[in-house]
């Protein structure tokens, strides 16, 4: 682990990654509730919201827009992923070495681990040549920590998030990248089992803007250290209005309701 509160990560030591990566992890049916967010230039453009430390991509949508916006972005590259075609046990291809993403402009980059996989050895192994990759280059480094698999029954347990957020700690990473266990007092414990790393929220499933708001809420006040979201902000037609929210709600510890008057 290295301090990463003077990276480009962290803003006031919280992070807020707007993260675009669904269009390979999940495919086009993200898209259809807003079609111009299948347009990747209307997530860098939010990304320029001063709410968002960095935006997180896979490789070929870096390659192909990250340039126009690197003066205004952080880029966050993500090394791995699989499209939702795959079928078999809980996976994720190597798409991107640290070397090239540091090549790209990434500052900091991102991982999965599908703990609890049949995969999970390799996934970890993996991770260990990215971490030690990106310790060469000074880089952040994002696990998003996803306990996955036949064997569980519930990814969402408290008990199973406690354990996706030690895993992150116990292999290196900065940040872990955890669901919301359904509660503070579990995200307390999540919290608590990361030690030193950081832990974000992963935003999930688009809601409506109070029940997003209050689980975020939630993790701050458990002392998590922001949120890793995509489809809560680039679902919606205002993109700009629940960054405000968000703004209010991690950096200046607002309240829900005040957080929602500020977006007004």
């Amino acid at each position: 682990m290295i301090p990463i509160d003077d990276t480009p990560l962290c803003r006031d030591g919280k992070v807020l990654i707007l993260a675009y990566d669904h269009g390979l992890e999940h495919g086009p049916v993200d898209f259809e509730g807003v079609p111009e967010s299948a347009d990747p230039e209307r997530t860098f453009e939010a990304a320029t919201h001063p709410a968002v430390t960095s935006v997180a991509v896979q490789k070929g949508i870096a390659e192909a827009y990250y340039p126009s916006y690197e003066d205004d972005v952080d880029l966050l590259a993500k090394l791995n992923g699989t499209s939702n075609l795959w079928m078999g046990e809980p996976d994720s291809a190597v798409n991107c070495s640290v070397e090239y993403a540091a090549e790209l402009g990434a500052s900091s980059v991102g991982f999965t681990v599908y703990g609890g996989s049949n995969h999970e050895i390799e996934m970890v192994e993996e991770f260990r040549e990215a971490q030690e990759a990106a310790r060469e280059h000074g880089m952040a480094v994002v696990m998003w920590s996803y306990p996955r698999g036949q064997g569980l029954k519930n990814d969402t347990k408290p008990s199973t998030i406690s354990y996706a957020a030690r895993l992150a700690l116990e292999l290196g990473a900065d940040v872990a990248k955890v669901k919301h266990p359904g509660s503070r007092e579990a995200m307390e414990d999540a919290v608590r089992m990361a030690g030193r790393t950081k832990v974000v929220m992963s935003g999930g499933s688009k809601t409506s803007d109070r029940a997003f708001l209050e689980s975020v809420k939630q993790t701050i006040d458990a002392g998590g250290k922001g949120l890793a979201v995509g489809r809560n902000v680039w679902q919606r037609e205002n993109p700009e209005r629940i960054l405000d929210a968000l703004e209010a709600v991690i950096f200046e510890e607002a309240t829900v309701d005040e957080a929602l008057e500020a977006a007004d």
